[in-house]
């Protein structure tokens, strides 16, 4: 299909949601607009040999309506656009569109909506599909299925085999729309238990998560079995997780883990503070082949670093975290990370250094200044230093 008549059946839909829309929700529909602007540079870019731009710059636009069709149901529609100096220079997207109806204890919720696995690096971002929910003195209990297929390519990123890769990395173009802007074809399915606090002393999440790969070659399908518990002691809370993962490769089965440990603790001060330590492995190849353990996979890359960035695969990131709301209108982060990874790439044993500070001089302005250092062991012996510095505006407009 051309853009052109892409763009025309985009249309003709629109018209006919605003046709069955507009006459319920005319007069309760709430509106909103975020716009950002995004610029950061780093030693990369402005090396003397670098072909990119010396400044990464970006600016967003995040429309927004929400209304109500029913005393217990709500319709979300977001979309975003975005204008960059680097190809590709305009992406549009449509964000969080969601359905969502209440029915006592229970519920379900329909569209592009948001989903996270308890461990937060297997599957995490918005996805396409259908969740129902149904909390009771036992816990909640969840199901869905997502599909990935139909989101622009970038919105996660899922880079699980070599043919996922090429999808990610193919140049996005508006001639050629079909085939350069959707994301690998996947769908996923997860059954959930959770309990806020159960006998006052713990919480816990036990989900199940199967994968289902639609892909022509290259195929990988896999199950995930996640267990986390929460344990809050006064002003501290632990956090300990750990995730099983049961892979198909040619007919043979593998096996490979991944976990969690942290503490977290609100700091005894005047003003808002927190002190966090976390703990993140993600299991690797190993050296024999017949082995049955094999490196961990997650659906969706998620980055732990803010220079570094490294898929949760046969790495351990330890991360020390302080953050502080300074004032009505000042908060700042101090995050230190260390960085280990046992499988024979060049990153080893990599600390960064990362600092934030976000000011909001009214609610619906906010800047946000980051800036840090990694430090990276060379086969020589010396230490490469990799540097970034980013600033961003947001204004919110309700």
């Amino acid at each position: 299909m051309k853009y052109s008549s892409l763009r025309h059946f985009i249309k003709k839909v629109v018209l006919l949601l605003l046709v069955f829309i507009l006459p319920v929700s005319l007069f309760a529909v709430d509106f909103g607009l975020v716009t950002s602007v995004f610029a950061a540079t780093d030693n990369s870019r402005i090396d003397k040999d670098s072909k990119l731009d010396p400044v990464d710059f970006r600016v967003d636009f995040f429309p927004r309506l929400s209304f109500f069709t029913g005393n217990n149901s709500e319709m979300i529609i977001s979309a975003g656009f975005s204008i960059a100096n680097e190809d590709p220079n305009f992406v549009p997207e449509l964000l969080r569109t969601e359905f969502s109806a209440r029915f006592g204890n229970s519920g379900i919720r329909l569209g592009r909506f948001n989903y996270s696995d308890p461990l937060s690096f297997i599957a995490s971002g918005l996805f396409d599909g259908l969740q129902f929910y149904n909390n009771s003195m036992a816990g909640r209990f969840g199901a869905g299925v997502w599909y990935t297929g139909l989101q622009y390519r970038k919105q996660n990123e899922i880079t699980m085999t070599k043919n996922d890769e090429e999808i990610f990395f193919t140049p996005f173009d508006f001639d050629n729309f079909a085939d350069t802007y959707f994301a690998p074809q996947r769908m996923f399915a997860a059954l959930e238990w959770s309990h806020p606090s159960i006998g006052e002393l713990l919480s816990l999440n036990i989900t199940g998560i199967g994968q289902f790969d639609f892909a022509d070659k290259d195929q990988y399908n896999n199950q995930y079995f996640i267990l986390k518990a929460g344990i809050p002691v006064n002003s501290l809370l632990i956090e300990l997780g750990g995730a099983l993962e049961f892979s198909q490769i040619d007919d043979q089965l593998n096996m490979s883990y991944a976990g969690l440990f942290g503490f977290s603790w609100m700091l005894p001060t005047s003003f808002s503070s927190r002190l966090s330590l976390t703990g993140r492995i993600a299991g690797s190849n190993t050296s024999n082949e017949d082995d049955l353990f094999n490196a961990f996979t997650p659906i969706t890359t998620k980055y732990y670093g803010n220079i570094i960035k490294e898929k949760m695969s046969g790495l351990s990131v330890i991360s020390l975290d302080y953050s502080a709301r300074l004032g009505d209108t000042i908060g700042m982060n101090l995050n230190a990370s260390y960085f280990i990874r046992d499988d024979g790439k060049d990153l080893s044993d990599v600390p960064e250094l990362f600092a934030r500070l976000i000011w909001s001089p009214v609610s619906d302005v906010q800047f946000n200044f980051g800036g840090g250092a990694a430090f990276l062991s060379q086969t020589d012996g010396s230490v490469k230093t990799e540097w970034r510095v980013e600033l961003s505006a947001v204004l919110s407009l309700f």
